[in-house]
């Protein structure tokens, strides 16, 4: 965020020193978070990733495996370590907006932009989650980063660039290829665009995503296409509904941060007018938006649309934000006064929320308090291990990759924990022997998902033993049921399937 002439006129918290500051507050609080706070269920899982990373995972492309990796090689096998390219990648994503906003509109929409996006909830609550959408929010963000370089220099060579980052978002998680499409329609939509179809570095670019996305699909081709038709198979795969539409709208919103999205989409409206005049900047942002979103809407008439998966939009949508604010230049103070209660709205509910996450305000909010997934690890954990000092156990079973992430993280030091079914999700991991599984185990489950019947044919003997509260502040979450395993008599991990 360099110095600029232009930006003496602006209120402290627009000059790139005052955002600095706020960014760096921002990440203060997330690395407090990070450090803290235990894994929400998916990153427990992900965190076996990164101790093995791999060319690709059943559920997504590698990126965030690879991520965790570094962050375990630098701070070990913590849930810091998890977290910490995360957190990172927020800094290099927030200049990286900082630099789009300033060449393709001012100083004063950078400033914006780069508030609007570090005050949306899901990235000032959920920017420390270790998770996919943190890589493919990067490279997504910085793809979009090198389309505003092209626009303003009209240097061909930033499409290399483009396809480098673009690459790396297909490494992230496959939404990036609606990006691709968003490209493909801009340059098809703007008649100055259409002049880079003849220019060598644009296919190669293409070339640099593709090849870079190679590891993926030769995972999947070993694997007979099993990610694909996972994530791909369920687009418009249930009849038409509108039961999740208004769900999905609702989330968008909110996670957006309210205010900030009333003026996101007022910019919007304000450039979409731009866009039928196929202006070249304006219809870039539209483009690159528009057709994830609206597979996004798509989905969402037939099925749920989680919470997360739009995270991707969110800079731009930040920057829709800060363009109609920008514009404003005082004529309107009660939008500027809403653009500021949207700020701090946000930058409140992120500090309030990240304590939470960390020391509890109270627990009565149970199952619809969304930090609930972080609650109650290590007492399960302690329990654990004294049933299993009681027992002898030598091994521990689950049935579910989100249970399964978080005991093998708590028992890391202990035992083996494995979970039986869904092993595609562990091809990356050596396979344990059966010899492994002769002696006493435990297995643990979610009551409601318990699967202890299917055990039967593996030990001769499948006895209840405990029943665990997972707790916060005393009112229960979840009961955990827990069984005593012995006498293997026949294979005990369910085949690898890929159908």
């Amino acid at each position: 965020m360099t110095t600029d002439p232009q930006t003496d006129d602006l209120p402290f918290y627009l000059r790139p020193i005052g955002l600095v500051l706020i960014v760096a507050a921002f990440t203060a609080l997330k690395i407090f978070a990070a450090s803290n706070a235990h894994f929400v269920e998916d990153e427990a899982y992900y965190r076996i990733w990164g101790l093995f990373p791999a060319m690709s995972y059943y559920d997504h492309p590698p990126m965030i495996g690879w991520w965790i990796a570094a962050g375990q090689a630098l701070f070990g096998d913590t849930v810091f370590a998890a977290r910490a390219v995360v957190i990172f990648s927020g800094l290099i994503g927030s200049l990286a907006l900082w630099r789009t906003a300033f060449i393709l509109f001012d100083a004063r929409t950078a400033g914006w932009a780069v508030l609007f996006l570090n005050t949306s909830l899901l990235v000032g609550i959920g920017g420390i989650l270790a998770t996919p959408d943190a890589p493919s929010v990067l490279f997504w963000g910085l793809s979009f980063w090198a389309l505003a370089e092209l626009v303003t220099s009209k240097n061909a060579n930033w499409w290399l660039v483009i396809g480098f980052m673009a690459g790396c978002g297909l490494l992230s998680k496959y939404s990036v290829l609606f990006l691709g499409a968003g490209i493909v329609f801009w340059l098809l939509w703007v008649p100055e665009a259409r002049r880079w179809l003849l220019s060598w570095q644009l296919w190669a670019g293409g070339l640099i995503a593709v090849l870079l996305f190679t590891p993926v699909l030769y995972w999947n081709h070993l694997h007979d296409w099993v990610s694909f038709y996972k994530q791909f198979g369920r687009a418009g795969s249930k009849d038409f509904t509108a039961k999740y539409i208004f769900e999905f709208l609702g989330a968008l919103i909110g996670l957006l941060n309210p205010l900030i999205a009333v003026l996101a989409a007022i910019g919007a409206a304000g450039l979409f007018k731009r866009f039928l005049a196929k202006d070249a900047i304006a219809s870039l942002i539209i483009l690159t938006v528009l057709p994830f979103l609206v597979y996004l809407i798509y989905h969402s008439l037939h099925s749920r649309v989680q919470a997360n998966w739009p995270a991707p939009l969110f800079p731009v949508f930040a920057l829709m934000a800060a363009v109609f604010v920008a514009d404003l230049r005082g004529r309107s103070k009660n939008w500027i006064r809403i653009a500021k209660a949207g700020a701090v709205l946000g930058a409140v509910v992120a500090l309030v929320v990240q304590v939470h996450a960390v020391a509890p305000v109270t627990g009565q909010l149970a199952r619809k308090d969304p930090t609930f997934q972080l609650r109650g690890w290590p007492a399960i954990g302690s329990d654990l291990r004294k049933i299993a000092a009681e027992t002898n156990a030598d091994f521990v079973l689950t049935s579910g990759y989100g249970l399964n992430g978080q005991i093998d993280f708590l028992l890391k030091d202990d035992f083996p924990v494995h979970q039986f079914t869904q092993r595609i999700r562990y091809i990356m991991a050596p396979s344990p022997q059966d010899a492994v599984f002769d002696g006493t185990g435990l297995y643990i489950t979610e009551a409601r998902r318990d699967q202890s019947d299917k055990l039967n044919a593996a030990f001769s003997s499948v006895q209840k033993l405990a029943v665990l509260q997972r707790l916060v502040k005393g009112v229960m979450l979840e009961e955990l049921l827990v069984y005593e395993l012995s006498g293997r008599q026949g294979a005990v991990l369910e085949p690898v399937a890929t159908k």
